[in-house]
């Protein structure tokens, strides 16, 4: 297990990245989803709250550009179930699984973002707190080493997750043209703190020029209530 706080620190351009564990005390499911960004049109971006989850939205609509791969659903609840994602897969995946599909078979239909060269990863969790239990999935879709005909997908699923400890995903290796694609297991973070605790040391960890939101949320595992904490570079 490895320092979250060092591991955001050293790395000047993870993307995009999602962070799901248990809390240090072991009472609360734990999720932080971050988002990146090295151009204008992907600063140009805040975290709204929408229904039990959250929305990207343009800070200064009058200059948006291209919405297609910005603008979506990162967080969405269905039941006891609370998907995270770094795209509009967020909304496929609700969707399947409110017919009946598992969280693997709603990804088959959805691959890697058509952004080439960077063809930028989907990476998607999936939390499940019901009856005092708690168990998350994560997903990432990604291009064979850059070559676009094939997607490479990836699930890693956590039973019963230790308190104090998480698995962070994100988008990019480190920053670089074009863009390396994440490579391997989720890593394995430390979870520290309250919610507030937490929420300061992840967004202070994320480098300061290309930060622009944080999504942090608690949910008790006995009660399924959640506390939710948003910020935004964009204020």
């Amino acid at each position: 297990m490895v320092s979250l706080k060092q591991e955001l620190e050293s790395n000047e351009y993870p993307g995009r990245g999602i962070v799901i564990g248990r809390s240090a005390d072991g009472k609360h499911a734990v999720t932080a989803y971050f988002i990146m960004g090295r151009s204008s049109n992907s600063r140009n971006r805040v975290f709204v709250k929408e229904g039990e989850g959250i929305r990207t939205q343009a800070f200064d609509p009058s200059k948006l550009e291209d919405p297609s791969l910005i603008i979506y659903a990162p967080v969405r609840v269905l039941g006891c179930d609370t998907i995270v994602t770094n795209g509009d897969q967020t909304d496929t995946i609700y969707e399947g699984m409110e017919n009946g599909m598992t969280f693997e078979q709603t990804l088959r239909c959805r691959e890697f973002e058509p952004d080439g060269p960077n063809f930028t990863p989907r990476i998607s969790g999936l939390m499940h707190v019901e009856g005092g239990a708690y168990d998350f999935s994560m997903s990432i879709l990604k291009s064979n080493d850059g070559d676009p005909d094939c997607c490479n997908r990836y699930l890693f699923t956590y039973d019963n997750p230790k308190a104090g400890e998480g698995r962070f995903i994100h988008t990019y290796q480190h920053d670089g043209n074009p863009l390396p694609s994440f490579a391997g297991e989720p890593t394995k973070v430390d979870i520290t703190g309250d919610i507030d605790t937490f929420t300061n040391m992840v967004w202070n960890a994320l480098n300061e020029d290309n930060k622009v939101s944080l999504f942090v949320r608690f949910i008790d595992i006995a009660t399924g209530k959640y506390e939710t904490r948003i910020v935004n570079k964009n204020q």
